[in-house]
């Protein structure tokens, strides 16, 4: 028998309200490491990301034979330093995944709200409007769409928006749809409140913490979208370090320095991932019914 069995019970619910959060605190971790990153990229990085030593082409990381401790990552064919070129690399992955998944967060959601808590012709407009939009594969809308606006980093944030913002529209229209049924949004307009303060103080925290949920899943397909353009070279400029730029790059002598690939495609890995462990542990943690069945 347990010597302590009253401590042993009270510290029993206080374990199980943490598991829902675990992933969440995995996936923000990750996701802080690769925010730090960017932030202090010029202190972090050893070398200048775009400086070129030709007599240091295609060295492998510092623990292989024939490794040199200034490039602790090696370098390209270019005889870049591929740790710094990695660490700034981040810089542009988090600035699409922030500035892009915002973009569609706010246009998406605006009309998930107005459709589902008015109803009728709107509702059908937007619907209608969600249902052609998606008729198009989003890489290949987000391709098109890079050709009409032209290189660069803005115009690929604009082109995410525009493709991804149906996600955010899809899943919280059927969300407002329940919620504006419920009691309290009733109670609400009887109590006199317009339908922007109905939205804005009732319906939108509702829904809050499933769009916050979605915000963090739709960063890491930004990152993702971001690596496959600018991999194809309708991404980034070709002096801005980016890990799609690193891919295409490191394609060229993946026989011969195969670290040139693999090193920014395990850096797009663990950063999705640590999005995706985010937004799952997220949706655990905030929905009542997911955090009640993961206690008991």
């Amino acid at each position: 028998m347990s010597e302590h069995p009253i401590s042993e019970a009270a510290a029993a619910p206080r374990a199980a309200s943490l598991k829902p959060w675990r992933r969440a605190i995995i996936g923000g971790a990750i996701v802080a490491v690769v925010a730090f990153c960017a932030i202090f990229a010029p202190l972090l990085a050893p070398h200048d990301p775009n400086h070129q030593d030709l007599l240091a082409q295609l060295l492998p990381p510092a623990w292989a034979e024939g490794g040199d401790p200034k490039h602790p990552l090696g370098t390209d064919n270019l005889g870049r330093d591929t740790a710094s070129r990695l660490i700034y690399g981040s810089r542009v992955a988090m600035i699409v995944a922030i500035c892009a998944s915002l973009g569609a967060l706010v246009f998406g959601t605006a009309l998930a709200l107005v459709a589902g808590y008015f109803g009728g012709i709107v509702d059908w407009l937007v619907s209608r409007a969600v249902e052609l939009w998606l008729c198009f594969p989003p890489v290949v809308l987000s391709l098109i769409l890079i050709v009409g606006f032209g290189v660069g980093l803005g115009n690929v944030i604009l082109a995410i928006i525009l493709v991804d913002w149906t996600r955010f529209c899809r899943v919280v229209r059927s969300e407002v749809l329940i919620v504006r049924r419920q009691d309290y949004v009733d109670a609400a307009r009887l109590a006199g409140f317009s339908h922007f303060r109905t939205l804005r103080r009732e319906v939108l925290p509702a829904v809050g913490p499933l769009v916050l949920t979605l915000l963090s899943l739709e960063m890491g397909i930004a990152v993702i979208v971001e690596a496959i353009l600018s991999f194809v070279g309708m991404s980034v400029e070709a002096n801005v370090p980016a890990w799609g730029v690193m891919i295409a790059d490191g394609r060229r002598e993946m026989f011969q320095a195969v670290w040139g690939m693999i090193l920014p495609i395990s850096a797009i890995i663990i950063t999705v991932l640590g999005f995706n462990l985010l937004g799952d542990g997220l949706r655990r943690a905030l929905d009542p019914k997911l955090r009640q069945r993961v206690i008991q």
